[in-house]
């Protein structure tokens, strides 16, 4: 099958497989679907499986559905070099017949000659196909696909309302791409280009399908497919208006706000079903999308719109008055608060709320009974405790209609500090003295005061937490005194939700609190980690996790590893008592906490590690059978990594202990092929090879594995490039003469080959490369050099961008600065005269007076120049290599005065520290790169500690190896730019030296 396509009898059947529980028969399918989509013309024989109608092959073609959008997402972008090859042909085919198929098309179509396309297809493959289309679009639309458009808007005459649906869906992930993102004049072209086509075939759409919902008010069946096409046609409204007000739709503001409103006040009992709890009637949905389109424009501010704000400010008002608790409409009552709080914080509609009786009916009517427990709360906190984790801890980018009544008391306290704090401190004094009178059964009136708390209090929150309070809220009083008392109860089946709400709390606080008082909460937060409820002990672990990140006015943590001591075992214990439970699933909170608790005792957890790593080891072979939490997975790789590096970093002996008790689990993973896990294996093991002492060599067990590391098949799934490039780079550096002995540097070079002709993976390609020159003996490599930098030139010459110029550029300072002029100039002038000097001044100096190197490349930029300028007399032959020395000189000295270079060379291990508490770490869908496995930026010359006084010096011997003739030639060069000249005169007095 890898050979050759299959029949589509056989792909079907490969694509039934992928659904059958049989794990080992799974795998083979996917794998066989992962050879497949290497193949010219499967991605066609996958949309035809898709068109085939045929009700026996429903969840097939819903596989193949997913599969195919997945091969668009990795294939079609024709400048990314992938191992998916889409001909020109399929690629024409495939765009004309998704747009028939996701507009349902009645009758047959073809797409081939024997194959029929299908006449109806069910949502979840019209979704599937739809963002198929968005994809393609957002590479071929519109300059290779200016068809698309006018083929959608045709189909919107068509009489059949699922046909126009369909459409309108497909049309909306097109043009969603102009959200949220930064103006060019690449994505003005695009918008234009739309909107000339688009805006007014969309608002006669919007306005006549309103003409037909008037005639169909009593048939549900012609009402759905139509509130759904206003639905959508919301959604463009909001992605072509998203940049900035169009002209068009100015000029038709009336047109379009009278249709809002109509929809806003809009009820019909046939499209409602008061038993429904749960979903959304086509109505909520549409209003719901109405209200965004308004919130765009409210807080843009668009004068056109502001004489319609008073009316729809009231709409708004009244659907929250009349929104029920139910969870149909939740998304209805946030985004109808969020409209209120954008509005209530500006000072320029302070008139409409400034009355107290108003503030106090938003509070009241509005923000309380949206803050109150209900019973689907309930039912989530304890039958499904991961959703209402998401929906509530604090980072999650849920609107729930907690927070955004959060964010409307916040908005409130800006504009009407005083008096919103007043109401909002009467309905907790109320509460908590109802909850006082009936602890059992009233708990949820404690709840909301709680939370009524965050409202009021908070006035400026970070990822970093709060650092702005209201000062007329007296926190730590009310936290003394409610939410102590909450925490200080060991009884876990006492009010659950509450205990919740109050370790939230804490933790939203975490900055408001002493050293002292996290002391003593501490022992409070590891005796919840036991509490039977998820959420609790999640909340738990997460405000430990956060605990563990503050730092002081200094920048030091207030909670680090002395603090720490006393709690690890109780902690740990309590930690993996969650870990270790199978009733449980896999929680993120938990590992991550581990993790992070890890890394602050250092090498305090050095006498435990082997139990540790057990623990963690046994948990990693549970999730290996069915890897479910991608960030429950990526949290347990990084605590084996920061395992490792606490561990190591004392004593690099311990390598071989990790190996003993890794090797075995990590193999089975390579073994069983779990893609998801793969990444980290090869980081982790190249984590350790970094490590392990060069003088013990590679060992059986990485000479064992380093051939299977060569083999090209493993280099294709892009997933594993950049911690495969990672594990062989480790391989060069640690034991460079066991790949010459063992005869591997040719397939190493074949692997660099590879790597370096993808504009994808060119940068893993140079990081290898760079490896070789720096490592291994230049007698092992000289020989392959000419063929090195003819590839390298046969990419620079067929795709050169401002990355790969950089890539190069820095190639060509490492190559010079570790060994001499030579070594750059030779190999060079031998593929063609003169070629190093032409590739200095046309590629190598442009770069650098465009694009200033920093850090780490500017420091080998410096030696590899020093050397070219100060170790090459026969460049002065001539007129031509006398301008290449000046330019270079001129080059040398921008780059050490530049601001960035000032701020001096810094490995990682200089803010390794501070990174850790700082860093984004979490599982990515490309790459998930281990941050605690990460590699210290290397000094590449070491031995020169400053590059700057390196270049001074070396001036100086070459002014003193013949007098008078240099000195003036550093004039002339720096004489177009005195601040130059002065700045090189400063560095050399600088270093007590001179140039005469």
């Amino acid at each position: 099958m890898a050979h050759q396509l299959p029949s589509i009898d056989e792909l079907r059947g490969v694509f039934a497989n992928t659904l059958s529980p049989d794990a080992t028969v799974r795998r083979a399918a996917e794998k066989q679907l992962e050879q497949a989509k290497t193949l010219p013309g499967h991605p066609r024989q996958v949309l035809e499986i898709v068109a085939n109608s045929d009700p026996n092959y429903a969840l097939v073609r819903q596989a193949a559905s997913v599969h195919f959008k997945n091969v668009v997402k990795n294939g079609w972008d024709a400048e990314d070099e992938t191992i998916i090859n889409i001909p020109q042909s399929d690629r024409d085919l495939i765009k004309k017949h998704l747009v028939e198929l996701i507009a349902l098309y009645p009758h047959k179509s073809k797409l081939s000659a024997a194959k029929p396309f299908l006449s109806s297809v069910p949502a979840q493959i019209q979704a599937q196909c739809s963002e198929a289309i968005s994809i393609i679009a957002s590479y071929d639309f519109p300059s290779k696909w200016d068809n698309l458009l006018p083929d959608l808007i045709a189909k919107f005459s068509s009489p059949d309302p699922t046909i126009v649906s369909g459409v309108l869906l497909t049309a909306s992930s097109i043009i969603k791409r102009f959200r949220y993102v930064q103006k060019s004049d690449d994505l003005y072209r695009d918008i234009i280009y739309v909107l000339q086509r688009l805006q007014e075939p969309l608002l006669r759409l919007f306005q006549s399908m309103g003409k037909e919902i008037d005639q169909l008010k009593n048939d549900p069946a012609g009402l759905t497919p139509r509130f759904e096409s206003l639905r959508l046609m919301c959604r463009i409204f909001f992605s072509l208006n998203w940049q900035e007000l169009p002209e068009y739709f100015e000029d038709h503001m009336s047109e379009w706000m009278a249709e809002f409103s109509k929809y806003l006040q809009y009820t019909n009992p046939v499209l409602t079903d008061d038993d429904e709890e749960m979903e959304a009637s086509p109505i909520d949905k549409l209003q719901c999308a109405i209200i965004e389109n308004l919130n765009l424009y409210a807080n843009k501010d668009e004068e056109p719109f502001m004489p319609f704000l008073p009316e729809f400010t009231s709409h708004v008002w009244n659907l929250l008055l009349k929104v029920s608790a139910h969870p149909k409409h939740d998304r209805l009552a946030a985004i109808g608060i969020k409209f209120l709080a954008g509005l209530v914080g500006k000072e320029m509609h302070r008139a409409v709320f400034k009355e107290e009786a108003a503030l106090r009916q938003i509070i009241s009517n509005i923000v309380v009974p949206n803050l109150k427990i209900r019973e689907v709360d309930e039912e989530r906190f304890e039958d499904d405790p991961q959703e209402f984790i998401l929906s509530d801890i604090e980072g999650s980018e849920s609107e729930s209609r907690r927070k955004c009544s959060q964010e409307l008391l916040r908005a409130m306290c800006r504009q009407f500090e005083a008096e919103s704090t007043g109401i909002c401190l009467e309905h907790i004094q109320n509460m908590i003295a109802e909850f006082s009178a009936d602890p059992a059964s009233k708990w949820a009136a404690k709840d909301v005061a709680i939370y009524l708390m965050f409202g009021i209090t908070i006035q400026k929150e970070s990822a970093l937490g709060v650092s702005s309070l209201n000062p007329k809220v007296n926190l730590l009083e009310f936290f003394t005194s409610h939410v102590l008392t909450e925490l200080q109860d060991t009884n876990h089946a006492s009010r659950p939700m509450v205990k919740a709400t109050s370790i939230k709390f804490i933790s939203t606080f975490r900055n408001q609190f002493s050293k002292d008082n996290w002391t003593s909460l501490m022992p409070l937060l590891i005796s919840h980690l036991s509490s039977p409820s998820i959420v609790v002990h999640s909340y738990a672990a997460h405000a430990i996790d956060k605990l563990l990140t503050i730092k002081d006015e200094n920048k030091q943590l207030i909670f680090g590893r002395q603090e720490m001591q006393p709690f690890l075992e109780p902690l740990f214990s309590s930690l993996f008592s969650i870990i270790d439970n199978v009733s449980y699933n896999e929680n993120s909170y938990v590992m991550k906490c581990t993790m992070r608790c890890l890394n602050a005792c250092k090498e305090d957890i050095i006498p435990v590690t082997h139990t540790v790593l057990d623990k963690l080891t046994e948990a990693l072979a549970r999730v290996a059978k069915n890897p479910r939490d991608p960030q429950f997975n990526h949290y347990l790789f990084e605590s084996i990594a920061v395992l490792i590096r606490s561990v190591c970093t004392k004593d690099p002996s311990h390598t071989t202990a990790f190996e003993s008790l890794l090797f075995t689990p990590f193999q089975t993973i390579l073994q069983m092929d779990i893609t998801e896990f793969t990444p980290y294996v090869f980081q982790l093991f190249a984590q350790l090879l970094e490590y392990r002492p060069k003088s013990a060599g590679l060992g059986a067990a990485y000479t064992a594995i380093l051939p299977a590391l060569l083999t090209p098949v493993l280099w294709d799934r892009k997933s594993n490039i950049p911690a495969l490039t990672r594990l062989l780079c480790a391989y060069v550096a640690n034991s460079p003469k066991a790949i010459v002995e063992g005869n591997f540097l040719q397939g190493v070079l074949g692997v660099f080959q590879k790597l370096v002709a993808s504009k994808a993976n060119e940068q893993s390609g140079f990081e290898l490369l760079e490896t070789i020159i720096t490592n291994m003996p230049r007698a092992t490599w000289q020989a392959y050099i000419n063929m090195i930098n003819q590839l390298l030139l046969v990419r620079l010459q067929s795709g050169k961008t401002p990355r790969y110029t950089r890539l190069i550029t820095r190639y060509f300072a490492l190559l010079v600065g570790k060994y001499d002029v030579s070594a750059y100039l030779d190999s060079l002038n031998s593929i063609q005269a003169g070629l190093g000097l032409n590739l200095v001044i046309q590629v190598w100096l442009p770069r650098l007076q465009s694009d200033v190197p920093v850090r780490s490349e500017a420091k080998i930029q410096v030696v590899g120049l020093t050397k070219f300028v100060c170790e090459t007399p026969a460049l002065l032959a001539d007129a031509n290599g006398q301008q290449i020395w000046s330019q270079s000189l001129l080059v040398l000295i921008k780059i050490i005065l530049s601001p960035e270079y000032q701020q001096g060379f810094k490995t990682s291990d200089d803010t390794q520290d501070n990174d850790d508490f700082t860093v984004d770490m979490g599982y990515d869908t490309s790459y998930s790169k281990l941050h605690f496995a990460s590699r210290p930026v290397m000094d590449l010359f070491p031995d020169i500690k400053d590059a700057g006084l390196a270049l001074v010096q070396s001036l100086v011997k070459l002014c003193q190896s013949e007098p008078g003739k240099y000195r003036g030639l550093i004039q002339q060069a720096l004489s177009g730019d005195p601040k130059l000249g002065a700045g090189l005169e400063g560095l050399v007095r600088g270093a007590g030296l001179s140039l005469t």
